[in-house]
C-alpha cells in the first residue's frame, strides 16, 4: 500500500510509519521536517501545512491511505479537501477528549461529542472541541472511507510525556517514601503505543470505517500503581494524601511539572480514564497486560536516566518535601476538651 502519514516526526506519527513499514508498506510524511527524524525507510516530503499550497506535492498522487494527527482543524480541512480525490481512505487519530461529557463509566462512541471548533487554530483550552472538528472535515470529505481513532492515555516506550512512565520509574529509582493520591479505586485506563498503531494498520489494511475508542481494559488506579511496584521493585513506605490536601499543596492532576500523573480530581471527568474498548475489541483490538507495557516503558526510562528532568511528576526533592509536610500534618497536637 501507499499510505501518507501527515506529520510523521514525533512519536505517535513515527510509530505508525514504523509500523506500516515493518509490514511492507511504502510510506511518506508530510511535515515541515523539525519535530525530528522519520521513521528508517519513510520518505519525507517537507511542507507547512498552513500553506495553502501545503499539499501541492501530494495531492496528485494515489494514496491507499492517509493518516492525520493533528489538533489543528485548519490543518485538517485544508487536508480533506485537497486529498479526498486521490486517496482511497482517510485515519484520523483523534482524542478521547472530543466527547462532551466524562463523567459515565463505559460509555462508548455513541456518546455526545463537543461541538466543532470553527477557529482553525487550537491551544490546549480547546483541544476536545478541535479533535472534533478535525473529525468532522474527515467525515465530510470522506464520508463511511474515514476511521476516527479516539484513544485515551497513550504510553509505552518513548513516551516523552512522562505520564506512563513516572510511576514504574519513581518505584525503580529508590525506597525512599513514596508519595501517592489517595485514590486507588479511581478509574485508570493506557493503552499501549504499539497495540494502537498495530491496530491502526491492521484497519486500515482492512478498509475500516467508524469511530473507535483506541482504550486499554477498564481498570483502576490501584492496580495500575500495584503493577508499577511490582515492576519497579518498589520496597519502600506509600504516603497516602488526600486528592484536596495535594490540590492545596499546588501539586497538579494528569501531566505537567509538579503532577502526579493519572490523578484527575474533578468529578466531571471521574469517567475519562473509564470508557469501553468492546467495538475495536471486536474488530480485533487486543490491549497487552500493563505489566508489560511499564516493563518496556521502565527499560526506556532507565535509558533516559531515572533522575533526569521529567516533564510530568514531582522531583525527588518535592516530593520529600510534601512528605514531610504531610507527615508533621498528622503529628501536630490536637485541642483537648477542657475539664473541671
Amino acid at each position: 500500500m501507499e499510505i501518507l502519514i501527515l506529520g510523521g516526526t514525533q512519536w505517535l506519527g513515527r510509530e505508525l510509519a514504523r509500523e506500516a513499514l515493518r509490514r511492507g508498506h511504502a510510506v511518506t510524511c508530510l511535515a515541515r521536517g523539525e519535530g525530528g527524524e522519520v521513521a528508517p525507510g519513510a520518505r519525507l516530503v517537507i511542507a507547512d501545512r498552513s500553506r495553502l499550497d501545503a499539499y501541492d506535492a501530494v495531492a496528485a498522487q494515489h494514496w491507499d491511505a492517509v493518516l492525520d494527527v493533528t489538533r489543528q482543524p485548519g490543518f485538517a480541512r485544508r487536508a480533506a479537501a485537497a486529498l479526498a480525490g486521490t486517496a482511497e481512505r482517510a485515519v484520523v487519530i483523534s482524542s478521547g477528549n472530543v466527547y462532551a461529557h466524562h463523567d459515565e463509566p463505559g460509555a462508548d462512541e455513541s456518546a455526545e461529542l463537543l461541538p466543532p471548533l470553527e477557529s482553525d487554530e487550537s491551544d490546549p483550552e480547546s483541544y476536545g472541541e478541535a479533535k472534533s472538528a478535525i473529525e468532522l472535515a474527515y467525515r465530510e470529505a470522506f464520508g463511511d472511507r474515514a476511521l476516527l481513532v479516539r484513544p485515551g492515555l497513550i504510553g509505552g516506550p518513548g513516551d516523552a510525556s512522562g505520564r506512563s512512565g513516572y510511576w514504574v520509574a519513581r518505584a525503580a529509582r529508590g525506597d525512599e517514601p513514596m508519595l501517592v493520591p489517595a485514590i486507588r479505586d479511581a478509574a485508570a485506563q493506557l493503552v499501549d503505543v504499539r497495540d494502537l498503531v498495530a491496530w491502526t494498520i491492521d484497519a486500515v489494511e482492512r478498509g475500516l470505517g467508524g469511530a473507535f475508542n483506541l482504550v486499554g481494559d477498564r481498570s483502576s488506579f490501584g492496580a495500575v500503581h500495584d503493577a508499577a511496584l511490582a515492576v519497579g521493585g518498589f520496597g519502600g513506605d506509600l504516603v497516602e494524601a488526600e486528592p484536596a490536601w495535594l490540590a492545596e499543596q499546588g501539586v497538579a492532576e494528569w501531566a505537567g511539572p509538579d503532577s502526579l500523573p493519572l490523578w484527575i480530581i474533578d468529578p466531571g471527568w471521574r469517567a475519562f480514564q473509564d470508557r469501553s474498548n468492546a467495538a475495536a475489541r471486536r474488530e480485533g483490538f487486543a490491549p497487552r497486560p500493563i505489566e508489560e507495557t511499564l516493563a518496556d516503558v521502565l527499560a526506556w526510562e532507565r535509558e533516559q536516566g531515572l533522575d533526569r528532568e521529567r516533564r510530568a511528576g514531582l522531583t525527588a526533592e518535592r516530593e520529600r518535601e510534601l512528605v514531610a509536610l504531610l507527615r508533621a500534618s498528622h503529628d501536630e497536637p490536637r485541642d483537648e476538651p477542657r475539664t473541671s
